[in-house]
């Protein structure tokens, strides 16, 4: 290829915005050449390249913005700390096929049993996939909540928890809400059934939920609509967080 043409190839692929394309075009055609493509191969060679990059950016931008604490697969999950819970379900629910329906899934569990290992893992599933994602802890929530409607911006930001795809709810049941916020809560969800995606994680079953709401009427409004469309998951093993540290404990010594 002449100088001339490559360097006409970059002006326009800099114009359409193919900034790979820029970089790249000598060794493409080198390997093109190696590989004696045809006309449609290189061109298909062309787009993928230009597209996995394209792609691999949004994919890391979405991840920025979605507020996840981590970014963990299911492939680092350890199974086998929790041989309860079904590898297959899983896998099943990392299809994404939720999304599409907007339902929704609970992960019910003691602390440390992954939860929100597993919930991240699927959030970080539907940012590759392309759908948008935001985590928080339903205390963070509220808080956000409360100070908008002190200054006006309830809906504002209500609508911003409504927006994506998929919302995490992190650690529903660790401090107690009062019927206010309770009721904040039910907006949300009432607002989101049937819209989008909810994951939730809790260390309360859902009979303790009227306790953590502060409000049992509040509490089973929100449950008839988070859970009419919902894979519900109990993981009931050891904490993985502890695992280590109980190795060290002498056997029927009380941790220190």
């Amino acid at each position: 290829m002449s100088t001339l043409t490559t360097t006409r190839i970059r002006e326009h692929a800099s114009k359409l915005g193919m900034t790979h394309l820029t970089d790249t075009i000598s060794e493409l055609v080198a390997r093109a050449e190696a590989d004696q493509m045809g006309y449609l191969d290189f061109v298909d060679l062309l787009l993928g390249e230009e597209l996995g990059i394209r792609e691999g950016r949004r994919f890391r931008n979405a991840l920025k913005l979605s507020g996840l604490p981590h970014h963990k697969t299911l492939d680092e999950f350890d199974f086998t700390f929790q041989p309860d819970l079904e590898p297959r379900k899983i896998r099943d629910l990392a299809t994404l096929e939720f999304i599409e329906r907007h339902a929704n899934v609970a992960l019910l569990g003691p602390p440390g049993v992954g939860k929100t290992h597993l919930a991240s893992a699927l959030a970080v599933a539907a940012c590759q996939a392309g759908y948008s994602v935001y985590f928080t802890s339903l205390d963070d929530m509220v808080r956000k909540l409360k100070i908008a409607e002190a200054t006006g911006r309830f809906n504002r930001q209500l609508t911003s928890y409504l927006r994506p795809s998929v919302l995490v709810v992190d650690e529903v049941g660790y401090l107690p809400l009062d019927r206010a916020e309770a009721n904040m809560v039910f907006q949300l969800v009432s607002r989101r059934y049937e819209r989008g995606s909810m994951i939730i994680t809790s260390n309360k079953s859902f009979a303790e939920w009227g306790q953590v709401l502060g409000d049992d009427i509040l509490a089973t409004a929100i449950l008839d609509r988070l859970l009419h469309h919902c894979d519900v998951l109990a993981i009931n093993g050891p904490s993985y967080r502890l695992k280590d540290r109980l190795t060290l404990v002498p056997k029927g010594e009380p941790m220190p």
